[in-house]
Formats: structure tokens, sequence, C-alpha cells
């Protein structure tokens, strides 16, 4: 693990897994952005975003 951490506020957890997102009003369809979420957060990550009816997946596993 390379020291990453949960996206969440106050969470110091290590991140397991990228919320990928975009704002579809101001960000272009190529346009992601990425929240870290660890294994508590994931569904508050995506559940938070989905209601605001922003495209959202997860990807688990962080980057090399």
């Amino acid at each position: 693990m390379s020291g990453l951490e949960c996206s969440r506020a106050g969470c110091r957890n290590a991140a397991k897994a990228r919320v990928v997102w975009r704002n579809p009003r101001i960000h272009a369809e190529d346009r992601e952005k990425i929240w870290l979420a660890c294994a508590e957060h994931v569904d508050f990550l995506r559940d938070y975003l989905a209601a605001r009816d922003f495209p959202v997946t997860v990807r688990d596993g962080m980057p090399s």
C-alpha cells in the first residue's frame, strides 16, 4: 500500500477503492474525478455522488 487515505472527511483509513465520478454540468464526458475510499466509506461516497445525479462507478484496488 502506498499510504493513500480515504477521501471521507476525518477518515484516515487506507484506501481500498476508487470512486470515479464527474459533474456533467461542468465536466466533459472524458473528464474523471477520483475520490479514494476505504472499505467502510465506499458506499457512502458512491451514494453521496449518485444522489446528486453524477455518473459514478467504483473501481476496486489502487493504481500501482
